[in-house]
């Protein structure tokens, strides 16, 4: 699957692609913005302009299964291009390799490009139902420490994928408030649940991946055609209310502390750009179970990834995001073609578009950790910020920023864009 729209050799004749560290000729991510009063179209990033797709197609630049793809993308959302799988995928992104590169024949119309920064981002596809996993073993250690310290992580979790079926209204793409939710809390130490905005706001750094082609219900999808069923990757942030979790989440597992929001980068990084970035699974453990044969697959990206922190402070006195960590997908313990393999395993019916959440991808120092729930210790320990301020949770007017990008060696690296959120109070409850 690596081909020549992966040469760290080629360049674009748009130029603020050349060097640009997200958006190179080599990333080619999909996405969907607004105009001012346009409706929302499929565009392709491309250094800081967005090419709008079906612009080439009614100029007569797309032809075979580039044209038919383009077709199908020729609405608001991708849900169509992504169940046509990665054929049509592959043979569009090569014409749009062609049409951008500095050594292409054909160009695509000037007219066609629009700065990314005048448009409105929107959700690149609708999401018929989104499932959120846990499958970072770090952050499951790290969370389990603080409840079960002899024994952090429960008997079934190298075993198989946990996960639960999360809010797909409530997700959002990056730059959508996050209104601090509201609900039942008890302490330790109290008698009776409070209600309230949430005190323990926190954020949980993940990968979003992005169902292609689906299932039928009462089928499965195999771990050696997982990887066909997956149409590519962006950032995710599971925001989370502490507190109300704490509370709320036995016997059943998550509720309101989740189904607030969920905020993923707009920008879809597809599996074909992201075939020169895969690497074999790091192996497990000595004395971890392997899986189980129909888990048994599935390969790792190099993927790094930040989570930043900037205050309203910091925003008034001009200081720069403060990053918090730093960790590296590799350190998720399911791969995520075992994920799709476990959701369907039961027959359970996947469709285009829907949205799986990997779980929180911590690495094993605490620089790497990927909520604040574990850099706190809790909440017990408060982080120092450059601005002289610190931080358990969140506070109104917070934003987080996370960011990622793929790399390997000889090639030339490509990222995801921002996932970004800032913090909104809660509003008065009447």
């Amino acid at each position: 699957m690596i081909d020549a729209t992966h040469d760290p050799e080629a360049s674009s004749w748009v130029a603020s692609a050349n060097g640009h560290p997200d958006f190179p000729i080599q990333n080619l991510p999909l996405g969907v913005l607004s105009y001012g009063t346009d409706s929302p179209r499929v565009v392709v990033a491309i250094g800081d302009m967005a090419l709008d797709v079906g612009r080439l197609l009614s100029a007569g630049l797309l032809e075979g299964e580039a044209a038919l793809a383009a077709q199908m993308a020729s609405g608001q959302w991708l849900n169509a291009l992504f169940a046509m799988g990665a054929g049509p995928r592959r043979a569009l992104r090569t014409r749009l390799f062609a049409l951008l590169s500095s050594k292409g024949r054909d160009r695509a119309p000037e007219d066609a490009l629009k700065p990314i920064a005048d448009g409105i981002v929107h959700l690149p596809a609708f999401i018929g139902d989104y499932t959120d996993f846990y499958a970072g073993i770090h952050h499951a250690m790290n969370v389990g420490k603080l409840f079960r310290p002899d024994n952090p992580l429960l008997p079934n979790y190298k075993h198989v994928p946990i996960g639960y079926h999360g809010r797909s209204s409530s997700v959002r793409p990056s730059g959508a408030p996050v209104v601090r939710p509201t609900g039942q809390r008890k302490s330790p130490d109290g008698d009776v649940p409070v209600f309230g905005p949430s005190q323990r706001l926190d954020y949980e750094l993940e990968l979003g991946v992005w169902i292609g082609p689906g299932n039928q219900l009462g089928s499965r999808i195999p771990i050696a055609s997982a990887a066909a069923h997956i149409a590519g990757l962006s950032l995710l942030n599971d925001w989370s209310a502490r507190d109300l979790q704490a509370w709320e989440y036995q016997p059943l597992g998550p509720f309101l502390a989740k189904s607030f929001i969920t905020t993923v980068s707009p920008w879809v990084v597809t599996s074909e750009a992201l075939a020169a970035y895969r690497l074999p699974q790091p192996p497990r453990p000595d004395g971890d179970p392997a899986p189980l044969p129909y888990l048994a697959g599935g390969e790792a990206y190099a993927i790094e990834l930040d989570v930043l922190l900037e205050t309203p402070a910091m925003r008034e006195r001009k200081l720069a995001p403060h990053r918090l960590s730093r960790t590296e997908a590799t350190n998720l313990y399911w791969t995520v073609e075992q994920l799709v393999a476990h959701h369907t395993v039961n027959g359970c019916n996947l469709q285009a578009g829907d949205l799986l959440g990997t779980g929180t991808i911590s690495a094993p120092r605490a620089d790497g950790y990927g909520s604040l729930l574990e850099l706190t210790g809790g909440g017990k320990t408060a982080l120092e910020l450059p601005s002289g301020e610190t931080r358990t949770f969140l506070q109104d007017g917070d934003t987080v920023i996370m960011r990622g990008r793929a790399h390997a060696p000889g090639r030339v690296s490509i990222g995801f864009g921002e996932c970004r959120g800032t913090v909104a109070p809660s509003p008065p409850v009447s």
